[in-house]
């Protein structure tokens, strides 16, 4: 085990991917909330902090640390017939959090493959990887792209909107003017989606049913839940609103 004791602590914060990949069919199960074993994406999430916290006891010579946060974010791809899974993981301390961002991923790609082996045992689970890391004297990595789909910093993006977490990162010139003008508005849209996804717990809803009935895609509901957008358009917030049979604002009250 590596003797960490003369390096500075400082924050450090990593990123893993996982993709999941599965028939249409059972992916349609997933978005339904029809699997026997229950909320697929739900358990996944709590499997992914959980492994996360414990990874030192998985990885023979991995610090225990104490981590800071965790957000894991599933997100279905009806395109690709996939699950995409993103762990992020932060930690103020002498050494990386790469082991735990990749634990937490793998176990949670792992979780939905428990979920739904009873539905198809021929799921795939591949390309666990590391997309980013910042902190200590190594400074950044960015994983090259090699699924356009999910770039590095997309991902970034995605991730701090939805743990309500900015991290620092390189800016592009082009970048800096939409960074700065969406900072102030950042807090109030994440707790936006707290009090939707409270909503839909308190109601039982689950999004692909809801779309349905509320006549939108599915990607609405997941695209704002996991920061991909910044809000829901006025329309698509009434065409909610009265599928649940409630008032606009009440999405917001969960």
């Amino acid at each position: 085990m590596v003797d960490v004791s003369s390096k500075d602590a400082t924050i450090r914060t990593a990123m893993a991917e996982a993709i999941v990949r599965m028939k249409r069919e059972t992916l349609a199960l997933v978005l339904a909330g029809s699997v026997p074993k229950g909320d697929v994406l739900a358990v996944a999430r709590v499997a992914g902090i959980m492994a996360a916290k414990k990874t030192s006891e998985l990885i023979p010579l991995c610090h225990p640390l104490p981590i800071s946060g965790v957000t894991i974010a599933c997100e279905p791809d009806e395109t690709e017939s996939l699950i995409r899974v993103l762990a992020s993981v932060t930690v103020s301390g002498k050494t990386g959090v790469e082991m735990e961002a990749l634990t937490a991923a793998a176990v949670a790609a792992l979780t939905i493959y428990d979920m739904l082996k009873a539905v198809e045992r021929g799921i795939t689970i591949d390309s666990i990887r590391l997309l980013t890391k910042e902190g200590g004297k190594s400074g950044t990595f960015r994983a090259d792209n090699v699924d356009g789909a999910a770039t590095p910093a997309r991902a970034v993006r995605r991730m701090n909107a939805a743990s309500g977490v900015r991290r620092a990162r390189v800016l592009k010139p082009a970048e800096v003017s939409v960074e700065r003008g969406s900072r102030k508005q950042t807090p109030d849209q994440n707790a936006k989606r707290e009090a939707l996804r409270r909503f839909m717990a308190s109601r039982g809803l689950t999004a692909h049913t809801w779309a349905r009935d509320a006549g939108v895609t599915v990607g609405v509901i997941y695209s704002f839940l996991h920061g991909r957008t910044h809000s829901l358009s006025k329309t698509e917030e009434q065409k909610l609103a009265g599928a649940a049979k409630v008032d606009p604002e009440d999405l917001y009250r969960g």
